[in-house]
């Protein structure tokens, strides 16, 4: 019986590798290939591609690891302490919010996705604000809502249409 736990694990653990390496891939083509041509730094947000996925299919849990692994590794690995401090905020309001939105069972795919995109406006906003010690950025909330709601959409579709594809074949 022992066996059967330790294979069980390494399936886990393996199964996290993918995902934290598929999200890491995403950060890296979006950085590659900046999306520029509406919003100054706007990015569509690949890599949340994977986390949504995640949490519907593994649970919020699986989902949070995945999201903070991604972000300390595509910091380390790309960016600097200042970046990483935006992604994290982005990232951890993001996923509160979607987590929150999940749980309700009020949103689809796409909804929880389009509000976990506004959050992550907001909080890399919430950070820009108290580094430049002025309420002027918040100027920017209409634009950076708009962009989350889009880019947020077009996220959520991608994540249930992949979902629908691949649930054939994970187990139970």
């Amino acid at each position: 019986m022992e066996w059967f736990n330790k294979k069980r694990i390494a399936k886990k653990v393996a199964l996290f590798g993918v995902l934290i390496a598929l999200a890491f891939v995403f950060s890296y083509v979006e950085a590659m290939f900046p999306f520029t041509f509406l919003v100054p730094g706007m990015k569509i947000g690949l890599a949340n591609l994977i986390v949504v996925i995640t949490m519907y299919l593994m649970g919020t849990g699986a989902a949070f690891t995945v999201s903070i692994v991604r972000i300390i590794l595509v910091g380390f690995t790309f960016g600097n302490l200042s970046t990483m401090m935006y992604s994290m905020a982005g990232g951890l309001l993001s996923f509160a919010v979607m987590a929150l939105c999940r749980r309700t069972s009020l949103f689809r795919t796409e909804g929880v996705s389009m509000a976990g995109g506004v959050a992550h406006n907001v909080g890399q906003l919430m950070v820009a604000a108290a580094v430049i010690e002025s309420a002027a950025m918040f100027y920017y909330v209409p634009v950076l809502l708009v962009s989350g709601l889009v880019t947020g959409g077009v996220i959520g579709f991608l994540a249930e249409q992949v979902m629908r594809r691949i649930r054939v074949y994970l187990p139970g």
